[in-house]
């Protein structure tokens, strides 16, 4: 059996994950806000493509919460392999999702001006994604060997 020791750089990736909470919290509230402007009334999740064609702030609407919908989306799997990697990699693991969290931004800011080729300004995420995925699986194999 192994002990799972928590080290004291622990505290870094959990930063990361409260930062990473926040993030989610101001994408909710921008399209939130984005919902209002365009009058998209709820329960509707999007404007139909009639609408966005026709009206910019529909459009806006609709790249805002895909933004958020895909950032939801992909949570699960950056906070297991956040919490999971920091284990055995805190500092290395931490400044993995912090890389990721800020690609995240550009992504958020390009996508949320209207032209979703913008998007691509925060591609690099992955690497904080394969990262976090290496620490995990060294975390996992140092656990299975001892």
């Amino acid at each position: 059996m192994v002990d799972i020791v928590v080290p004291a750089e622990y505290g870094y990736v959990i930063i990361v994950a409260i930062l990473s909470v926040l993030q989610l919290t101001s994408m909710g509230i921008s399209v939130y806000q984005a919902r209002n402007q365009a009058g998209v009334p709820y329960p509707f999740v999007y404007a139909d493509k009639a609408e966005a064609e026709a009206d910019f702030d529909k459009h806006v609407f609709n790249c805002k919460q895909r933004v958020h919908q895909n950032t939801l989306e992909a949570f699960p799997v950056f906070a297991i392999l956040l919490f999971t990697g920091g284990l055995s990699y805190p500092i290395i693991t931490a400044s993995a999702g912090a890389f990721y969290l800020l690609n995240k931004i550009l992504y958020s800011r390009g996508y949320s001006t209207g032209v979703p080729e913008k998007r691509g300004q925060g591609r690099f995420s992955y690497i904080g994604t394969l990262a976090m995925l290496g620490t995990s699986i060294a975390t996992v194999y140092h656990l299975l060997i001892n």
